[in-house]
């Protein structure tokens, strides 16, 4: 552990960094913690936090006393979180030398946190490596530029581009739709250069002002860490333009969702040859049973790939999103999608997450689902071609409340994910459903309020 925070202190003070951002992330995916003088940092070496935190909602509430007491202790004791020297990044929209560090949680006896999405997601890799297996990921994220709004109560509206006009229809992959934004996307590859971040392709999508950033295909812990790192990244970019951006799986009405694709794979831990490749270059039996546990466990673990009420309305008719576990090749209306490639390069696109998922969570949970498809040799359905939508046989839950059901029953994920885990993440999302259901709509009061 010295050796490595002696690494640590040498980057911060090569850069000269004055200031330390110590981070972790919640079931949600907001990033929570201190900032600390470098000096400061490194003499304390890490960073302690109440536990508690891991089990906030959204909105920053609480769990109810006996759920909050039953999965935490009830003295509200503190944490105790170490950097990863792998997990520094600059911080460059900040006026003085800033760096983000993100770290890993533990308890006083030195054991991980089992409420922590990073420590979830290394547990997950920990099975792939017993099986002398190594998974490969490459996600591609989509968000929306939106202008600045300061009232929930008003709809979100595209901003304005280098014309002066706001985009209107379609612009799908349009090259001039993108380029309206021009100034903005400089800072964010400047400052994702800067930052180490492998972004790949950048690609206007449907929607008005609806962006896709893809990253270059890696180890999942690492590319997590830079989703965490790049959305807060883009966040900043967008406040310096005068506009918004925003993860929000349905942020706007009748348009499409924005979706986190994941491209996995799996390869031999020591060859680096493709598992889900024969040696003829045909699919794998291991390839076919990765997808038969998508298909089989991610309708029990939606939650983490459609973690909020919001989420649900990219499932919702005609919004161009796949709705159900179906699978085939080079087929963007099913939810597993199998893109052409070379036998070393063959992989499943998981077109099911949303953007707003939190990117430790989601990713472990992709990768569990293939992986007890592995184990189980679960058998896939047979591929789909042409139009996908409308098959019914492998549906998903269609509302945040069924999804939670299905997850809190299933037996399967807890011997991986954990009960104390699977319990605090069902308890806080139904907080915050609770939450939401206290909320008056517009829609209500707009059809209700003089009419019924």
């Amino acid at each position: 552990m010295s050796t490595k925070l002696d690494q640590l202190s040498s980057w911060l003070k090569e850069r000269k960094i004055t200031e330390v951002e110590c981070l972790i992330s919640d079931l949600t995916g907001i990033a929570r913690g201190k900032i600390s003088p470098t000096n400061k940092f490194l003499d304390e070496k890490g960073m302690r936090l109440p536990e508690s935190v891991l089990l906030q909602t959204v909105t920053g509430d609480y769990l109810e006393d006996d759920i909050y007491y039953d999965l935490l202790d009830e003295a509200d004791i503190d944490m105790f979180c170490r950097p990863d020297e792998n997990a520094a990044f600059l911080v460059p929209w900040a006026i003085e030398p800033t760096a983000m560090v993100i770290h890993d949680t533990f308890d006083k006896q030195g054991n991980p946190i089992e409420l922590s999405p990073r420590n979830i997601l290394k547990n997950i890799l920990k099975l792939y490596a017993n099986k002398g297996w190594k998974p490969i990921v490459a996600p591609e994220m989509e968000f929306y530029l939106t202008k600045r709004n300061s009232d929930p109560d008003f709809p979100l509206v595209a901003p304005m581009g280098r014309s002066g006009r706001p985009e209107v229809g379609r612009q799908s992959f349009s090259i001039d739709a993108a380029n309206e934004f021009d100034p903005l996307f400089e800072d964010v590859y400047d400052w994702c250069e800067i930052q180490g971040l492998d972004l790949d392709t950048l690609i206007h999508e449907d929607g008005p002002a609806q962006m896709e950033i893809n990253f270059r295909h890696g180890e999942a812990l690492h590319l997590a860490d830079q989703i965490t790192v790049f959305k807060r990244t883009m966040r900043e970019a967008a406040l310096k333009h005068d506009v918004a951006a925003t993860f929000m799986a349905k942020p706007i009405t009748d348009q499409p969702g924005s979706a986190m694709h994941i491209h996995q794979s799996v390869v031999d831990i020591n060859t680096g040859k493709n598992l889900f490749s024969n040696e003829d270059g045909s699919m794998s039996e291991l390839f076919m049973h990765h997808i038969g546990g998508m298909q089989k466990y991610i309708p029990e673990l939606l939650p983490l790939f459609a973690p909020n009420v919001n989420s649900f309305r990219r499932f919702l008719p005609d919004t161009s999103a796949p709705v159900n576990v179906e699978w085939g090749e080079e087929n963007r209306t099913v939810g597993l999608r199998v893109p052409e490639a070379t036998p070393q390069n063959r992989r499943v696109e998981n077109r099911l997450a949303g953007a707003d998922a939190n990117p430790y969570l989601v990713l472990a949970a992709s990768l569990l689902c293939g992986y007890m498809g592995m184990v189980g040799q679960v058998p896939a359905s047979a591929p789909v071609t042409g139009r996908g939508y409308e098959r019914r046989n492998l549906r998903l839950p269609v509302t945040i409340e069924s999804a939670l059901e299905r997850m809190e029953a299933c037996e399967d994920a807890k011997e991986y994910l954990g009960e104390k885990f699977m319990r605090g993440y069902v308890a806080v999302k139904r907080a915050e459903h609770e939450n939401y259901n206290r909320v008056i709509s517009s829609w209500e009061r707009e059809f209700l309020l003089l009419s019924v």
